[in-house]
């Protein structure tokens, strides 16, 4: 909520299941598509699983920054709507510059948005990507001028090869009382193991404590094939594609991981769906945003195409996606986990 003009977020952030939803569009025109994006929004946070807007599944890279406002204004509507207005809404508001990132960051902030999540441009990347200095002044600099937390984004593949370690990342953590987590979409599980060993724990809180109490410092994965052992490090869940098709199987995991630290009984069970699940995480992810709309239209009758110049799947690979094993296996975990078995 905003109030004279000062973001002052209510909705917690915690450790759990974010999707990071696909933005649609209208066949044809390329415009928004809004009551397919709403759907989606109510449906993921139907299962415990909250949103991320315009990130690298929902195709920032090609919104206009009043589309965005557009989406983040959309999201809040929907949930409200829909009984779910105690969910937070992450927006993507990564830049070429850090002054457009602030700029992003405020105006997502007063159109709603709770968190901002942020990744490095990769655009000039041999100029900038090994300089410390210069990649450690970006967040910080971003977390100060920001109304409301900002969570790292760490993801080499999306920013010319970037890739912070754990030292730069648990530094900026201890230094920027207004950064609430980082996402690694580096799939590094050591990194993730060291971050996690330095941010979770009780002196942590009580010596870099947050700008905001309800914004505490997140680590997350960005992929979902590693949730059962990152658990185990008292990592904090993961930001995942794959939660956009089957966020019902993977909001399970979750909790059944995070039993399995007290009650080592529900620890086969737990590894049964992570290896459903896991499987599942890397035959689609090959697919790209493509085979995630694809395989959203074919199962929820809704998905579309990317924008230009991304391209739709070939017919041929579609079909194969949705015929993989891999593929089927893990809907039908969603559809009896969920209830729809006949869905």
């Amino acid at each position: 909520m905003t109030t004279n003009g000062t973001h002052a977020a209510t909705r917690p952030l915690t450790a759990g299941i974010y999707a990071p939803i696909p933005t649609f569009f209208l066949a044809g025109s390329e415009d928004l598509d809004i009551p397919s994006f709403e759907a989606h929004i109510t449906r993921v946070a139907a299962a415990g699983v909250g949103p991320l807007i315009a990130g690298s599944m929902g195709e920032a890279h090609h919104l206009s920054h009043e589309e965005r406002i557009i989406l983040i204004k959309s999201a809040r509507k929907a949930l409200d709507a829909a009984g779910y207005s105690s969910t937070p809404v992450i927006v993507g508001t990564g830049a070429g510059s850090t002054r457009e990132s602030i700029e992003l960051t405020k105006a997502a902030a007063a159109a709603g948005a709770d968190y901002s999540i942020v990744i490095a441009s990769g655009y000039y990347a041999g100029a900038y990507g090994n300089n410390k200095k210069a990649l450690k002044a970006f967040w910080t600099e971003i977390a100060a001028a920001s109304p409301i937390p900002v969570i790292i984004y760490n993801y080499p593949g999306a920013s010319g090869g970037i890739d912070l370690d754990s030292d730069l990342i648990t530094e900026l953590a201890q230094e920027c009382p207004n950064l609430c987590g980082v996402k690694l979409t580096c799939g590094n599980v050591g990194k993730l193991t060291r971050i996690a060993t330095s941010v979770s724990t009780p002196e942590f809180a009580q010596l870099y404590p947050r700008k905001k109490e309800e914004a505490p410092f997140l680590v997350l994965g960005g992929f979902i094939d590693f949730l059962v052992p990152s658990a185990f490090t008292n990592a904090h869940g993961a930001i995942t594609g794959l939660a956009n098709l089957a966020p019902h199987a993977i909001a399970k995991l979750f909790a059944l991981s995070e039993e399995a630290k007290k009650d080592l009984s529900v620890l086969p069970e737990a590894l049964r769906l992570q290896g459903i699940i896991a499987r599942a995480d890397f035959t689609i992810a090959k697919g790209s945003i493509a085979g995630t709309k694809y395989l959203l239209e074919k199962t929820y009758g809704y998905g579309g195409v990317p924008r230009k110049p991304l391209a739709p799947l070939e017919d041929a690979a579609a079909q194969a996606l949705l015929e993989h094993p891999h593929t089927k296996e893990v809907i039908a975990l969603e559809r009896e986990i969920s209830g729809k078995t006949k869905a």
